[in-house]
């Protein structure tokens, strides 16, 4: 996939405690539905998971998100063309989800579960690494760094340089900084401003922001009333460097970029020109 602009990557819970969408799509048959009119909405990719990764969640059994999620790979392999990505720190899951389809690891474990490094170049396909501290179940309580941006810095880094080792190729890592992921809204703002610096390590990075927990101390509001900030955190995010964008509502983010890439190529073909 290349990055000429940012890519949308439409999220896709088989969950029923996921903290935005949790049991909308839980249902194979309506997850597959869903997965399908993302791609018609402009999805450049679809993030299949089936276990929750919200505050506060409990781990599920291997079996368990097996069932969830490959039906829905299987199925919507067949039936989208763009590729889909499977949301798992499950090297077993990896392989069954690739084997059924999916082109993409997404790990907010960044390859740390045993034999997720030694899966995952077997598997040859792009792995995004996220930055998370502590696990789900505890990382939002009081989470604490020195330098946020130069410690998630430093983690990807190594993580990056751990997946390098264990015979992945460089063009094969996609780098997250785990917004919402074991971070305050001081955090998740300054990792915000700074992600041109995660940028600058040389490798693509994710942003998720998408209605998450910081836009409802933000904005004072609800799971439900979050677009309108999810949208602009998606702009800066884009303005900032990064690659891809993973949210749950695509149809407006894909709107909102076509519109931020004509501002920004306007810009660039008339310089030192100012408009009303």
């Amino acid at each position: 996939m290349t990055f000429d602009r940012p890519r949308v990557m439409g999220v896709l819970n088989v969950t029923p405690d996921s903290f935005f969408d949790g049991a909308r799509y839980f249902e194979p048959s309506v997850a597959i539905a869903h997965g399908v009119s993302m791609a018609e909405q402009g999805a450049d990719i679809l993030d299949i998971g089936g276990e929750s990764a919200r505050p506060g969640a409990q781990p599920v059994s291997l079996q368990e998100e097996l069932d969830r999620v490959l039906p829905v790979v299987e199925t919507l392999r067949h039936q989208v063309e763009v590729p889909i990505s499977i949301d798992t720190s499950k090297p077993e899951v990896m392989r069954e989800a690739v084997a059924a389809g999916a082109a993409m690891i997404n790990d907010v474990n960044a390859l740390r579960s045993p034999g997720a490094l030694t899966a995952a170049a077997e598997m040859g396909v792009p792995v995004c690494l996220m930055h998370m501290q502590g696990q789900p179940r505890n990382m939002q309580y009081e989470p604490s760094y020195n330098n946020v941006v130069e410690e998630v810095s430093e983690f990807l880094q190594a993580r990056v340089d751990a997946a390098l080792e264990a015979g992945l190729r460089p063009d094969q890592l996609v780098l997250d900084p785990g917004f919402g992921f074991g971070k305050t809204l001081r955090h998740n703002l300054e990792l915000l401003n700074s992600l041109d610096k995660l940028v600058g390590l040389g490798y693509p990075v994710l942003a998720g922001l998408s209605r998450k927990s910081m836009l409802g101390r933000i904005l004072k509001s609800e799971d439900e009333d979050r677009l309108a900030g999810s949208l602009t955190l998606a702009i800066l995010a884009c303005q900032q460097g990064a690659h891809i964008i993973r949210v749950h509502d695509v149809e407006p983010t894909r709107q909102a970029l076509q519109v931020l890439e004509a501002a920004e190529l306007e810009q660039e073909s008339e310089p030192g020109r100012r408009t009303a």
